[in-house]
């Protein structure tokens, strides 16, 4: 089982288009676009206390009377949890960047990190990272990277038969957030490959791989209902991020 790095929270503002669901290649996916301004990354609460689960962090945005339209999964992460790498919440970086070897989906360089700052939502190698730009709102690290300067991953193959349920998020040249995710029930499921491809299609230059198979996007009444355990979220609301306004 593959892991997944945490949750992020995506924040609706003026662009925000309900969640599609589209059949390419004989893959249905979920896909939403949203303006960087509307996203958000979350892992711990008032408290510290981590949020694990889609209700947790439903209430939590309930706490603060702000209304959610999405909650997706972020990136990798270890057990109990824990980011497998860089996660930034409200300009704090509560887990440093991860820069270090290994084997699985999180190390297959490049990786890499989704943020949100001043200047808007980027998708960047690790190894590029900090950009120019200090002021980072909202983070998350996971891997690896899907496409890279509209180039996709260099170890992809588009005749691997790994095929398997998956999410991400990438960035338009127009500086759109992109999340994509396949559905369960999807009569075919695509390769990584065939995965980098999509983003490229949707206009993306940039785009990151979050995880694999415990994935999920709700919208909705079922944001409360019972979630996979996580270990950061995205989420989408009705009034944008303070730190952009």
């Amino acid at each position: 089982m593959q892991k997944v790095l945490g949750l992020l929270v995506i924040l609706i503002s003026p662009l925000f288009a309900a969640p599609q669901v589209k059949v390419i290649d004989g893959v249905t996916y979920h896909l939403v676009k949203c303006s960087p301004s509307s996203v958000r990354v979350v892992w711990k609460d008032e408290q510290l206390k981590q949020m694990r689960s889609f209700p947790e962090v439903a209430a939590y945005f309930a706490r603060q009377k702000i209304e959610l339209e999405l909650l997706m999964n972020g990136g990798i992460f270890e057990p109990g949890g824990i980011p497998s790498g860089l996660l930034i919440q409200q300009g704090k970086e509560l887990r440093p960047v991860n820069r270090n070897l290994g084997e699985g989906n999180f190390f297959l360089q490049p990786n890499g990190i989704f943020l949100i700052g001043s200047q808007g939502a980027a998708v960047m190698a690790t190894s590029e990272y900090p950009p120019k730009d200090p002021t980072i709102h909202y983070a998350v690290q996971s891997g690896p990277l899907l496409l890279r300067n509209n180039k996709v991953h260099p170890v992809f193959r588009a005749e691997s038969t790994s095929r398997l349920h998956r999410n991400g998020v990438g960035i338009t040249r127009k500086g759109e957030i992109v999340m994509a995710m396949t559905d369960f029930r999807s009569a075919k499921f695509p390769n990584l490959y065939e995965f980098a491809v999509l983003f490229r299609n949707q206009d993306c230059a940039n785009a990151l791989f979050l995880d694999g198979d415990l994935s999920q996007m709700k919208t909705g009444a079922a944001m409360l209902q019972p979630s996979n355990q996580f270990g950061s979220i995205i989420a989408v609301t009705k009034q944008a991020s303070a730190e952009k306004k």
